[in-house]
């Protein structure tokens, strides 16, 4: 199915490297105008450089695609609007938003400044929330819309050192899960990629004892281009019956995650007292809990 993005206009935030830079050329490979929104910022968020933009459109032109830069920052709903904008003013129409901008700010919990918290939460969370309200007004309009938005395992399993970060991920999952059901009736999509690849952001994963030098090498395997087909499948009309899910890329393997449900229930006839739930209810539930593991936990096998 060539050029399955034929006639569309797609926003990539972060497309200015890595898993964003990639989808945002295959994306104009199958026919989408795009607009590349980066800042150029260091993976901290400081700075800006107008470089990495620029280099992503060279690419997109190489190959015959059509692209413009966006500058704004996800950050803020009056910067937000303006990436949306950009699309408008470009191309005339907006069709799909791919949330994929973020940063880190890794710090142990009980050392993590409000600082650290706030600037992750902006980008990722308040970013992702900010550019999908930005398109909504258009996408219902239109009747139709589709959002693929940068989950993370960190935020679905979980992970050390980044409580901001894995606060965010999750976040996004219910602001796509809650997008999902209240643009249903406008024919608008939103799904969740949590991508496996080695970009600037998991190059800072630490590389000193031999598990985890072994862990990074295998991870150095998954290149950020893996996670691109998934994203313009979801974008896609392909994928007009898909919504409110979360996937992984990994290497030549493709995920779909369940999603939290009841798994268990106890009743007691006079209800509940403390001593009561130690006593009877902690054995059964206990049955159903899950253990405290990190993604790298979970994800422990070596790469199809």
């Amino acid at each position: 199915m060539p050029n399955m993005l034929e006639g569309k206009v797609a926003i990539v935030t972060g497309a200015g490297n890595g898993i964003g830079r990639e989808i945002a050329i295959m994306m104009a490979k199958q026919g989408a105008k795009v607009i590349i929104n980066d800042v150029g910022a260091s993976v901290s968020g400081e700075g800006q450089d107008a470089t990495p933009a620029q280099q992503t459109k060279a690419i997109i032109a190489q190959n015959g695609g059509t692209s413009e830069i966006s500058a704004d920052s996800v950050s803020t709903w009056a910067s937000a609007q303006k990436i949306v904008q950009a699309a408008l003013d470009h191309f005339g129409r907006i069709d799909i938003v791919v949330n994929n901008a973020g940063i880190l700010r890794d710090q142990i919990f009980h050392r993590m400044t409000p600082e650290e918290w706030d600037a992750v939460i902006a980008v990722h969370l308040n970013g992702s929330f900010y550019v999908s309200r930005a398109a909504a007004t258009h996408f219902r309009q239109q009747q139709s819309g589709a959002y693929v938005h940068m989950s993370s395992t960190s935020g679905l399993i979980g992970n050390f050192g980044q409580a901001n970060y894995s606060a965010a991920k999750i976040g996004i999952v219910g602001l796509s899960k809650s997008i999902a059901l209240d643009m249903a009736r406008f024919n608008v999509r939103s799904n969740c990629i949590a991508p496996f690849a080695w970009s600037r952001m998991t190059g800072t994963i630490p590389a000193e004892t031999p598990e985890q030098k072994r862990r990074v090498e295998r991870i150095m395997q998954m290149t950020p281009d893996k996670n691109a087909p998934l994203a313009v499948f979801l974008a896609s009309d392909a994928a007009k019956d898909v919504t409110g899910q979360i996937f992984s890329p990994r290497m030549n393997e493709l995920f779909v995650y369940s999603q939290i449900r009841p798994i268990k229930s106890v009743h007691r006839e006079n209800g509940w007292t403390p001593e009561a739930i130690a006593e009877y209810a902690l054995p059964s539930l206990a049955q159903g809990f899950s253990k405290l593991e990190r993604s790298g936990d979970v994800f422990c096998w070596d790469p199809i």
